[in-house]
């Protein structure tokens, strides 16, 4: 049986897996938002865009506050801007306005950040309890 490989040392949020794909979503969302699709939905878009935003900065601002308590508040409203994000854009695909080859794509980014954020709000809160 294999030992699992030892993870890299993290030297800031840029680091961490789950910013990186945080950040690749936000990106997906945003170049959504720009298809011609969405001209004539402006508040759609713009919550799109806000609530994939949030995401990454939001991790990215609770690994710099340097507590983990900290770190895991921030996780946790990253989650809720993912959940938001899903929200829209479950919306979005029923009303007709993402294209179709788009919605299995973005999806699966979805899917691959809300696990990796579970994995991390879990560990965080291991340390929490172990602080205790």
């Amino acid at each position: 049986m294999n030992a699992p490989k030892p993870l890299g040392k993290v030297n800031s949020y840029r680091d961490l897996v789950v910013w990186q794909k945080a950040r690749s979503l936000a990106t997906e969302a945003y170049r959504l938002c720009m298809t011609p699709s969405f001209e004539r939905h402006r508040g759609l878009s713009d919550q799109i865009m806000r609530s994939a935003l949030s995401i990454p900065s939001n991790i990215a601002e609770g690994d710099e506050r340097g507590t983990n308590k900290d770190a895991l508040r921030f996780l946790l409203i990253a989650r809720g801007s993912l959940a938001e994000l899903e929200t829209q854009l479950s919306i979005a695909e029923a009303i007709g306005i993402i294209p179709r080859h788009m919605v299995g794509q973005i999806a699966a980014q979805l899917d691959e950040v809300a696990r990796l954020l579970g994995g991390t709000i879990k560990m965080r809160k291991a340390r929490e309890d172990e602080g205790e």
